[in-house]
Parts: C-alpha cells; sequence; structure tokens
C-alpha cells in the first residue's frame, strides 16, 4: 500500500502533526526520525560523554540522528561515501569523518579516540561495515545493527563478541519500539520536540510518483543525500 492514492489506517496508527511540522516534512522525517529517537533515546541511551561511530551519516536517518546526537553533546564520527557527503557530515555536527572508500575505518577511530574505541556504533550498511565496526567498540562497547544497505551480516559466532571486548550487540527495528500507540506517541512527540530545538530536516531528493523506479535505483546505488521524498 505504500504508492497508492488512497489508502485506510487505523486510527491507533496515526499522529496528529504539530503546526510547525509540514506534509514534506512528515513524509521526511517521521521513519527517519523516530528511527533516530529510538536508536539515541531508548535503545542505547546516548550522554554527552559517549563517543558515536555513525555511518551512513549523510544519508536522511544519517543527517537527523548527528545533529540530535550534538544537542546531546556527544561527539559524533561518521563515516560517508564522497568528499562532498564529508562536507554535509561535517555541517550537520559531526565532529570527525571517515570516507569509508578510502580510509579504514577502526584505524580512524581507533586514532580519534586516543585508542580507547566508541561507546556504541550505529550501523545500517551490514555487511561491509560489520566487522570495522566491532573493531571499533572500546570494551563493553554497543553495536547496533539497525539496516543492511551492503546485505545480510554473515553468520558468526558469538564468541567473537567476547574476544573484541565484551561487546553488546542489538538487532532492533522500529516496529518493535513503537509498537503500542503510547510508544508511538512518545517517539514522535520527542522528535517534534527535536524539530522545535533547531533539527533540521534535509529533503535532498524530490521524485514524482511515476518516477519511482528511479527513486529506488538512486537509493540502491547510495546516490542521495538527506531524505527522499516521493510527490503526487
Amino acid at each position: 500500500g505504500a504508492y497508492c492514492d488512497y489508502r485506510i489506517i487505523e486510527a491507533r496508527h496515526l499522529i496528529k502533526l504539530p503546526g510547525n511540522v509540514s506534509d514534506e516534512q512528515a513524509a521526511a522525517t517521521m521513519l527517519q526520525g523516530m528511527t533516530a529517537e529510538y536508536l539515541i533515546k531508548r535503545c542505547y541511551k546516548v550522554t554527552a560523554n559517549d563517543v558515536i561511530l555513525l555511518h551512513a551519516a549523510a544519508g536522511g536517518v544519517g543527517l537527523i540522528t548527528s545533529q540530535w546526537l550534538k544537542q546531546i553533546g556527544a561527539t559524533v564520527i561518521a563515516t560517508v561515501g564522497s568528499e562532498e557527503k564529508a562536507e554535509i557530515a561535517t555541517a550537520h555536527g559531526c565532529d570527525h569523518v571517515i570516507l569509508y572508500n578510502h580510509q579504514d575505518i577502526a584505524a580512524k577511530v581507533m586514532e580519534f579516540t586516543d585508542g580507547n574505541g566508541v561507546s556504541v556504533v550505529y550501523d545500517s550498511i551490514g555487511k561491509a561495515t560489520f566487522e570495522a565496526s566491532l573493531n571499533s567498540l572500546k570494551p563493553r562497547g554497543m553495536m547496533v545493527s539497525f539496516g543492511n544497505a551492503s546485505g545480510a551480516v554473515p553468520a558468526f559466532s558469538p564468541a567473537i563478541l567476547a574476544q573484541k571486548g565484551s561487546l553488546f550487540l542489538t538487532r532492533p527495528s522500529l516496529k518493535d519500539y513503537i509498537a503500542t500507540k503510547d510508544d508511538l506517541k512518545l517517539s514522535a512527540n520527542t522528535l517534534f520536540a527535536a524539530i522545535d530545538n533547531g533539527i533540521k530536516i534535509n529533503i535532498g531528493q524530490r521524485f514524482a510518483m511515476e518516477d519511482i523506479a528511479a527513486a529506488h535505483t538512486a537509493l540502491e546505488a547510495r546516490q542521495t543525500i538527506g531524505s527522499t521524498i516521493l510527490i503526487p
């Protein structure tokens, strides 16, 4: 039902938009913004003392998350795929940027953290970055694998987590963090408050509904910046 003209939705799944959030902003941020909310507020509760590794920092979730992390006061290490995206990530609050195509992610993280590693990794890439993400964590750090842009993470022995410092690993999904009406309202209202507090919603691409194939091609090729929305 995602690409239909009309759809009936149960009222318990709906959220009333505040006056400061436009329809386009809502389309661009509800999924990505509530993902950012549960990642940094409930999956791992970030504090100002934390150092974070954020993959795909110039994407829709990444740009919202990086701004939100800076509101909290955390230090953000970002990975991006180009110099252009590095500039965008920096402009949205990232303290350090790693070009994942040309630089050793874990080595750069250890350089930026004086060999200590990060408190938590937010990894939406999956297979291509999984090992580097684990190697970037400090002892007892948390690996949050919430996407598979490069493919699913292959099977591995849980003993690896012990070998690398008694690490924690979680594979969360937004649906489980907004499963009840109370959780949905909590997530949305926390997001709206963050927007009211200065988080900017970056709509990088707009596609007409008839160009949906081109939108998917751009997303799969990681050619997008910020959020992508469809215009009926």
